[in-house]
């Protein structure tokens, strides 16, 4: 029997459906069994939650240094804000023609690079005041299907459409109590690494999280084509833009208030959606709602003016990306001043390598780094306080928050989740807690896989 009839058979056993596609009378009650909720316990090494731009990083240095590790992200596939989010363009990974950020993160980078026949930009050649030209461009979906075939090669069990409810330790271990479509799973573990971004299996665990009063606008990826830019006029479209905006019927923080901006880049990172939260189902929904309602609101508008009848949307992302919502409360803040002047800690587990970016209803103005500065992040910084077998990796690093807007950027996210996994690692090995694991031990965990470790001059 072929694999297709194979699995259309099972199909139809499974759930008693006859021939014509219908329920056979006599399968009822088997049916009704199969929509009760199942229960199950999982016992595992290391936990990791949230399987974005860290977490996929993280659970593939636990998988490969031989640990039992489990995966849990709420959405359909890995990858987070590089996939999902549409900002396929993590970065940035060299700094004053060096390589800072390598590691597992490098790797698939490099392998969707290649397998899509894209091109790396020129390293050694400054990016100046233009730090994009050094962004490497990736296939969004592409790299959700390799990063995870990396994750089920490292044996990774992966667990899709499941969020954490109740967190608690106990007897050096960690339940974590989750939903899924369908499931009620228990899973026990020793060590647990956070990379939701938002510090949430954090605050369920019970520690304290911080958050700003403000936080900075989400942004809604998407491209649009169907005109000809040069043909534009383009005093017109601004003249119209401008009247619309009076009206009350678009709103000049949407999209930066620049039209023309929106028109010349065909989309791209250029909206803004204000308040845009990620931390629960209910913000998150908000959020991408006000995204899509913008961009609609906006084509409609443009569709009405000389040269752009034929207006339309090519492409557009699934969620809203989030830039900001909560961080820990860590045994280290990094600061602004421990940014912009490349401190280096005794502790410091990885680099980051990003203008201070901090984004609201005004735009943004990137603010670069002196010439030779290289952040590091301490392994304090990833650690909340009072807490043993815990660790996080993400934009929910203990930080200020012009730091925390460099520091929250993808390529500096995968060095941060190899290293916190590596730590957990070492502390599941030596019976300990992320902090108390020798540093030599894990510096060389970390190189052996390829990340590079900041040194003390």
């Amino acid at each position: 029997m072929k694999r297709r009839s194979a699995l259309a058979s099972l199909g139809s056993i499974s759930l008693g459906v006859s021939s014509k596609g219908f329920l056979v009378k006599e399968k009822e009650e088997a049916v009704n069994d199969f929509y009760k909720i199942k229960k199950q316990t999982l016992k595992t090494d290391i936990l990791v939650i949230g399987g974005g731009t860290a977490g996929v990083i993280a659970a593939i240095q636990a998988g490969r240094a031989g640990k039992k590790t489990i995966l849990v992200e709420y959405g359909s596939q890995l990858g987070g804000t590089t996939t999902t989010g549409g900002v396929a363009f993590p970065g940035i990974f060299f700094a004053w023609g060096k390589q800072v950020i390598s590691g597992i993160g490098w790797e698939l980078v490099q392998e969707a690079v290649a397998m899509n026949d894209d091109t790396l930009p020129n390293f050694s050649i400054p990016h100046g005041k233009n730090h994009p030209r050094h962004q490497v461009r990736l296939n969004g979906q592409l790299y959700a299907m390799l990063i995870e075939e990396k994750c089920v090669q490292a044996g990774v069990h992966i667990r899709f459409y499941e969020t954490p409810t109740k967190i608690t330790f106990k007897n050096n271990s960690w339940t974590v109590e989750t939903m899924g479509k369908g499931m009620t799973t228990e899973i026990v573990c020793n060590q647990l690494i956070d990379c939701t971004g938002n510090a949430f299996a954090t605050t369920l665990a019970g520690y304290p999280i911080l958050r700003e009063t403000v936080t900075q606008p989400g942004s809604l990826m998407f491209e649009i084509g169907g005109y000809d830019f040069e043909k534009l006029d383009l005093n017109l479209i601004k003249e119209k833009y401008q009247e619309e905006i009076k009206k009350g019927t678009l709103d000049k923080y949407e999209f930066r208030n620049n039209i023309i901006g929106v028109l010349k880049s065909r989309g791209d990172n250029i909206s803004h959606v204000m308040g845009a939260d990620s931390t629960t189902s209910e913000s998150h929904t908000l959020a991408n709602i006000k995204g899509r309602a913008s961009l609609l609101n906006t084509v409609r508008f443009l569709r009405t003016l000389p040269n752009l009848e034929k207006l339309k949307i090519i492409d557009v992302q699934n969620e809203t990306a989030v830039r900001e919502t909560y961080r820990i409360n860590g045994h280290y803040e990094v600061t602004q001043e421990d940014y912009v002047t490349g401190k280096v800690f005794e502790d410091s587990v990885s680099y980051s390598y990003y203008p201070i970016d901090l984004h609201d209803e005004h735009g943004i103005v990137p603010r670069h780094l002196n010439e030779g500065v290289i952040p590091t992040v301490p392994l304090r910084s990833l650690v909340p306080k009072n807490s043993r077998n815990l660790i996080v990796a993400g934009r929910c690093i203990s930080s200020d928050r012009l730091a925390n807007s460099a520091l929250r950027v993808q390529a500096s996210c995968m060095g941060m989740g190899q290293a916190a996994a590596a730590a957990a690692v070492l502390a599941h090995t030596h019976g300990t807690t992320p902090l108390e694991v020798p540093f030599s031990e894990l510096k060389s965990l970390i190189e052996s896989h390829g990340g590079i470790v900041p040194g003390l001059a």
